[in-house]
């Protein structure tokens, strides 16, 4: 508890921590603010350009929106929070942190584990509060696009909303561990995010050649995880799901990429020779 804390009262004055989750709840907001001002312009008369305006506006119309927003705060946050993840692991050991508390005798594996649960607690934070933007900024979109938001007081979806909450957060907390294990066998901030990167997109390239290898992958199982219900998040954005995994059997793949991304970096920090 006291690594932890440690670790949580070092982070939230780190400016990293600041920029990581301002710039996702600026991207949140230019995209979802950008479809509600351009779905007028986006209207035609062939069968494509209806069917994408009509996917746009479904983006925006509550109370499916709110999935939607979810979506959208663990797409874009879940690539922000692996590099977070592996900003602060590779830090700890081109910085020398790692090898000052070892030299205090505390706990490799506690200290390593410490950090990366002081690292998940803003970044549950940071879901929470990049939610709140998002429902806000398609609140807006929906007012500037004249789609009634009538629907935000739905009983039923606001019901599920902590479950699928607590999933995204699940979902996020699996791609800082891959960026956090990464960067640890690393040991290298900069090796960390490139390698984190070049895995996050390598697995969006290689769904079009190996689409039943890639659904088993940490960051399709995190998307698959959340698709509860119809989610056009993706086609008004002219994508699509990469993963056909029910969200149940996705949930377990999360904590399964999870474990095992922290048990190799807590693995590696216990037995890594450190140079004097």
């Amino acid at each position: 508890m006291r690594l932890f804390l440690s670790g949580l009262r070092k982070l939230v004055r780190r400016p990293a921590t600041w920029v990581t989750f301002g710039l996702l709840n600026a991207l949140i907001v230019v995209i979802v603010l950008a479809v509600g001002a351009t779905i007028d312009n986006r209207a035609g008369t062939g069968s494509a350009a209806v069917a994408r305006t009509a996917a746009m506006k479904e983006l925006l119309t509550f109370p499916g929106a709110y999935d939607r927003m979810l979506d959208f705060v663990v797409g874009f946050g879940g690539l922000l929070a692996m590099i977070y993840g592996a900003a602060v692991a590779g830090s700890e050991w081109s910085w020398g942190t790692f090898k000052s508390v070892v030299a205090r005798g505390e706990s490799r594996v506690g200290y390593v584990l410490g950090t990366y649960a002081s690292v998940v607690v803003l970044v549950a934070v940071g879901l929470l509060a990049s939610f709140a933007v998002a429902v806000v900024a398609a609140t807006v979109g929906a007012h500037m696009a004249g789609i009634s938001t009538s629907g935000m007081g739905d009983s039923a979806t606001l019901g599920g909303l902590p479950e699928l909450l607590l999933r995204g957060g699940l979902a996020m907390a699996e791609q800082t561990a891959l960026g956090f294990a990464i960067a640890t066998l690393a040991r290298s901030q900069l090796a960390g995010i490139g390698v984190g990167i070049a895995f996050y997109f390598g697995e969006s390239f290689a769904t079009l050649l190996l689409p039943d290898i890639v659904k088993y992958m940490p960051f399709a199982v995190a998307t698959a995880s959340l698709r509860v219900g119809t989610n056009t998040a993706d086609a008004a954005l002219g994508g699509g799901s990469t993963s056909s995994l029910p969200p149940d059997q996705a949930i377990l793949l999360v904590v399964a990429w999870l474990v095992g991304s922290m048990l190799v970096a807590a693995a590696f920090s216990r037995r890594a020779e450190i140079a004097g």
